[in-house]
């Protein structure tokens, strides 16, 4: 897996911008998230990269979160908090 691919080709839709917000419990405009993930995919080791069926789960401790992208269109469907 090449993740720097990720960045350059994920999308977001306006619902998911809104689900993002919510489940972190923020108010993010739709720049900051992306640079959020853009920034959690890059600096994530791949260590921290899963694949499981169709999606990528990227977990990040430092930002205490976990992306869930699709791995064949790179379309980010969710970002949840991890509970400790």
């Amino acid at each position: 897996m090449n993740k720097s691919e990720i960045p350059q080709n994920h999308c977001h839709t306006e619902l998911v911008y809104q689900r993002i917000n919510k489940k972190l419990g923020v108010n993010f405009l739709n720049g900051e998230i992306e640079a959020l993930i853009k920034k959690v995919v890059l600096e994530t080791t791949l260590d921290c990269f899963k694949k499981k069926e169709k999606n990528y789960y990227i977990s990040s401790k430092e930002t205490n979160s976990r992306i869930t992208i699709n791995s064949t269109t790179f379309r980010v469907i969710t970002v949840d908090k991890i509970i400790k």
